[in-house]
């Protein structure tokens, strides 16, 4: 007959202060204050789910009810630690308070605490997911929590400190729990291997690491799935294949292909992930994450500690984060959002990751108002780098001269990004009329909805208007409303354009009818279509 087999995270549960890994603030504290006589009545364990929290409740109940202590090192061997351990314990009293968490639970822990202990020194009191309490049991809990029986302890372990009441808080000694850092999950991983005799690869350790999170229970359950699935036997592969976790390979390439500006070659990678059966979803979130990590070296000049990555990896990170520019980081971040987001909506993520390598790897593809500045910052970036040009020996550097009225340039013009009238013409309306509107308010913005870019020959636009929009042309070709135009195309474009403006065909002679000045009638109508004015009544 088959017998059921413990899982590991409850086999390799912590029974004692020196098998707790990554919490050593929170051992030395509990330490000392069992070897020194001043254990509180409340703790609060606070921190992320699978840290530790519960099994650190239990170590200090052995510790105060062993039958060597109090002690800080519980022997594990008398009845109190073995009925602790197995929870079986008379005098530790373990609550789910997300499913006990009402009034009436309260009052029954209230009637029940006045009792001594059955064989131990303190009863011991283990509230799981204590935020889940009501307002009204932590109330009725108040009192007991401030002034308690002198054999009793409290234990409130919650993954959401926020929602704990600060009157609560007030009365216990508060521990934060802290994610453990990806070589301490990834030593205890293989310790747990090792004993099991399951053979796997540091690799695949280091990803089964990296999917749980920071949390030691997801690694440990992950663990146990992977040896009965493969009989004892993990890959890399059978990792991959069970967590939809994608390989760093897979983000380094990307990201070299985005320092190479290889659109072709990216599109081509995207696909062949997709046909091997990637997780493409997955694959953008992991992407954002190695981004994330790249911003963290060049913002900070190092990989934080934090980071759960291997030491090969961070190097590999350093030289990555040398070659793919910081604005590239941001914008490819930035347009990935848009995946998410998709996702989260039930959409495919392929299209918006797509499009994502698209506009980084070529953006003058993209003349949107975050891909022009995008683009300026790059070539910022770039002429910061050469040197600056001296003239000639046998003739001096000459002034350059500027048009009364023209701003002076601002930048080589050789180096600005390149753009060609479809461009402009695809983002008259979506780009260039919002700039000019941000720039010179509405009536200009509205005098230019009447026109269209018709020609660009070197740095000169033509705008046209139709050929009845006489009085829009010459309301446009005021300086002020010209100079407005001009810079909202440097501001979408990059570059310094000229403008000029122009009647369609058929403008050339006006119909007889309007021939002469127009009428009072027609002045009033031009202005309410122009300026959105109404008659005022007195």
């Amino acid at each position: 007959m088959n017998r059921l087999v413990a899982a590991l995270y409850r086999k390799y549960r912590p029974q004692s202060f020196d098998e707790v890994v990554g919490q050593e603030a929170v051992v030395r504290t509990l330490r000392n204050a069992i070897t020194g006589g001043s254990v509180r009545h409340a703790y609060l364990f606070a921190g992320p789910r699978g840290t530790g929290k519960t099994s650190m409740a239990r170590i200090l109940a052995k510790g105060l009810n062993c039958a060597q202590g109090p002690t800080a090192e519980p022997d594990g061997t008398c009845h109190a630690c073995v009925s602790i351990a197995a929870g079986t314990s008379l005098d530790v009293i373990e609550m789910d308070a997300a499913s006990q968490r009402g009034i009436d639970d309260i009052r029954e822990i209230r009637d029940r605490v006045v009792l001594q202990p059955v064989e131990g020194r303190y009863k011991v009191y283990i509230l799981d997911e204590a935020h889940q309490l009501t307002d009204a049991a932590w109330n009725a809990l108040l009192k007991l929590i401030e002034e308690p029986p002198p054999h009793l302890v409290f234990v409130f372990c919650t993954t959401d400190l926020s929602k704990v009441l600060p009157t609560v808080r007030s009365r216990c000694q508060t521990f934060v729990f802290q994610r453990p850092r990806l070589t301490e999950l990834v030593q205890k991983l293989r310790r747990i291997a090792d004993a099991e005799g399951i053979e796997v690869p540091d690799q695949a350790l280091a990803l089964i690491a990296r999917g749980a999170r920071g949390a030691y229970r997801d690694a440990e359950s992950t663990l146990d799935q992977l040896a009965s699935a493969t009989e004892g036997k993990v890959t890399v592969q059978a990792v991959l294949q069970l967590l939809g976790t994608v390989e760093e390979d897979v983000l380094f390439r990307i990201c070299d292909l985005v320092v190479d500006r290889d659109t072709a070659g990216a599109l081509t990678f995207v696909e062949e992930l997709s046909e091997q059966g990637h997780d493409l979803g997955r694959l953008v979130v992991d992407l954002i994450e190695h981004l994330r990590h790249l911003m963290l070296v060049q913002h900070m000049g190092e990989v934080p500690e934090g980071v759960p990555v291997t030491e090969e990896t961070r190097e590999r990170l350093r030289a990555q984060a040398n070659q793919l520019g910081e604005p590239a980081v941001i914008r490819l971040v930035d347009l990935l959002a848009v995946a998410v987001d998709d996702m989260r909506q039930g959409g495919d993520p392929r299209l918006p990751l797509e499009l994502a390598l698209v506009k980084v790897t070529r953006p003058a593809s993209d003349l949107s108002r975050e891909s022009v500045a995008f683009r300026l910052e790059r070539l910022e970036q770039g002429s910061a780098g050469r040197p600056a040009r001296e003239p000639a020996a046998a003739e001096p550097a000459a002034a350059p001269t500027v048009a009364p009225g023209e701003p002076e340039p601002e930048e080589d013009e050789a180096a600005a990004p390149d753009v060609d009238l479809a461009q402009l013409q695809d983002a008259w309306a979506r780009t260039v009329l919002p700039a000019v509107e941000e720039r010179g308010g509405i009536p200009a913005a509205s005098l230019l909805r009447e026109a269209h870019p018709a020609a660009l020959e070197r740095d000169t636009l033509t705008v046209e208007f139709p050929a009845t929009a006489q009085f829009h042309l010459d309301l446009a070709q005021e300086p002020r409303n010209a100079t407005v135009l001009a810079d909202a195309l440097y501001d979408v474009t990059g570059r310094r354009l000229a403008v000029a403006f122009a009647l369609g065909e058929s403008g050339g002679e006006a119909p007889p009818e309007q021939e002469g000045p127009a009428g009072e009638e027609r002045i009033l109508e031009l202005l309410k279509e122009t300026f959105d004015a109404r008659e005022r009544e007195d």
